[in-house]
């Protein structure tokens, strides 16, 4: 048994925690669409909710940044945080779109991607990940990162003087 793995529970903790993080993060664009709409926050909010994917969500706030409207330095910092933000989204999507493997013991924690892929006459799907030490230490520095775009979108927010 490798000890520098945690056993299956703390993995799910771990998760958990991405995940938290990334709404957490997510639920920030509510400001940005305030400001960059022009709209308090209640109706930001409904906006946000109207919209069911992260995808569509970003998609508004940076096409909202991409008005002639918007002043540049708001562009840059808008678009910034975005692309730090979907930069963590394929880790994140990757641990929502599977399922998870273990021994009887709760140790050997492996993923199997619930997706198919295409690649001319062959389909693939089942691929199987070991989570190892690389991996958590992959899904902490994520939850780091996540946290620091989320203080990012709070200070843009104050210096560009969106609905908080």
């Amino acid at each position: 048994m490798n000890r520098s793995v945690p056993p299956f529970r703390d993995v799910l903790t771990l998760l958990g925690q991405l995940n938290y993080t990334w709404t957490n993060t997510e639920s920030l664009l509510i400001h940005l669409i305030a400001g960059l709409a022009g709209v308090d926050k209640e109706t930001a909010t409904i906006i946000f909710l109207t919209l069911n994917t992260t995808r569509a969500r970003v998609d508004l706030v940076e096409r909202l940044a991409k008005m002639a409207r918007t002043p540049a330095p708001v562009r840059k910092d808008i678009l910034d945080v975005t692309r730090k933000m979907m930069a963590e989204a394929k880790l994140r999507n990757k641990y929502n779109h599977c399922i998870y493997s273990f021994d009887d013991s709760g140790n050997n924690v492996s993923t199997l991607l619930m997706r198919v892929s295409e690649s001319g006459e062959q389909l693939r799907y089942g691929k199987m990940d070991a989570i190892d030490a690389d991996e958590i230490s992959n899904i902490t520095q994520s939850i780091n990162r996540l946290a620091e775009t989320n203080r990012e979108i709070w200070a843009l927010a104050r210096r560009h003087g969106f609905p908080l």
